[in-house]
């Protein structure tokens, strides 16, 4: 029963994107405490402007440590990776480095989620900021380019995961943009809140093709942002890359810590901020197995007797697909009816809520 109990932590560690709390060092956010909108903004920009900074070719060693796939050692690229499945090509450190190509699976590369050209080209230290570039397909990201991220009405082009070029469908916005698959939406999301909080005093927008204006978001980019963090929770793999690239560059990204600093700083959110009415827990609280699942989800507790209050499960665009009150501790979830895809399933309880990805195959 032990070793049952912990194959379930690790497959929801490797498989469920949960409001887990990082490894944040005490008193990091001390100077943040009971601050709301610009004010905390500026508090925050305070706290992690000044980093280390690594070269450009130290990127490649550092994504040994912040890009690492859990199941298989290989490259995590956002490009190619397709959650619940499997991906049409994996890269392994070193030996698959950039190089030529001429096509996807070729190579993968440094890839600025907020194109060099948008501040300038090689400007220090957003130039090689790990919190914003990613190991990637060298042949997407020269289809993405430095078109902004939005979402797309009428693709262009479609990579192997699903990852898109084409007409922008956002009021604000009539360009191209090129848009990465939901399960990534939030990890963009929170780079940018990231960048526009770091570099509050750099030009982010030097090209008109951006999501930014000087070191802010433009209107439509946020409307679209604040979405995106909404529907794609923080992930596991966020919080450990966060981890990872904190032991590197000694700062951190405030939005994968507290997700709840998106709406305080570039939303609706005026109440104050503090670290100790965070909507994270401090644990993980539940298991959720297995996952991906192809008929039943099992949810129970993991240390704690907390009851669930309620359950829903929505799709990726936030509907609601299934809601139940529950009375006890522990239950099972019949998704057999589910088509195959990526779902949020949120838990409420003792004055918490807990969102994890599922994965139905």
């Amino acid at each position: 029963m032990r070793n049952i109990r912990l194959t379930i932590l690790l497959l929801l560690c490797l498989f469920a994107a949960t409001f887990t709390r990082a490894q944040v060092p005490a008193g990091y956010y001390a100077a943040a405490e009971n601050k709301s909108g610009e004010e905390l903004r500026t508090a925050l920009y305070n706290i992690i402007k000044t980093h280390t900074s690594v070269s450009y070719s130290e990127l490649w060693q550092s994504f040994y440590t912040t890009d690492v796939r859990p199941d298989n050692g290989k490259v995590w690229d956002i490009y190619s990776d397709r959650p619940g499945g499997t991906p049409a090509y994996y890269f392994t450190f070193g030996s698959d480095q950039c190089g030529n190509y001429s096509g996807e699976g070729d190579c993968y590369n440094r890839e600025h989620s907020v194109p060099k050209s948008w501040f300038g080209g090689s400007v220090a230290p957003m130039y090689t900021d790990l919190y914003h570039l990613y190991p990637t397909d060298g042949f997407v990201n020269s289809k993405r380019g430095n078109l902004p991220i939005g979402t797309v009405i009428n693709a262009t082009w479609t990579s192997t995961n699903g990852s898109k070029v084409g007409t922008s469908n956002i009021s604000g916005y009539s360009g191209q943009v090129f848009e990465p698959i939901d399960s990534f939406k939030g990890d963009f999301a929170r780079t940018y809140f990231y960048m526009a909080t770091c570099y509050k005093d750099k030009n982010l927008g030097v090209e008109t093709q951006s999501n930014f204006s000087g070191g802010d978001l433009k209107p439509w980019a946020k409307t679209l942002l604040l979405q995106w963090a909404a529907l794609d929770p923080v992930s596991q793999k966020e919080i450990d890359r966060n981890n990872a690239v904190y032991q590197i560059q000694h700062n951190r990204n405030p939005f994968i810590d507290y997700p709840e600093l998106a709406e305080k700083v570039f939303g609706n959110d005026a109440s104050p901020f503090s670290t100790s009415l965070s909507s994270l827990p401090d644990q993980n609280c539940w298991r959720v197995y297995p996952n991906p699942a192809t008929s039943h989800i099992q949810i129970e507790p993991s240390y704690n007797q907390l009851d669930i209050k309620t359950i829903e499960i929505a799709d990726m665009t936030g509907k609601v697909l299934w809601q139940q009150t529950m009375d006890g501790d522990n239950t099972q979830l019949d998704i057999s009816s589910f088509s195959r895809g990526i779902y949020l399933l949120t838990i409420t309880s003792d004055q918490h809520i807990y969102t994890y990805k599922i994965v139905k195959q």
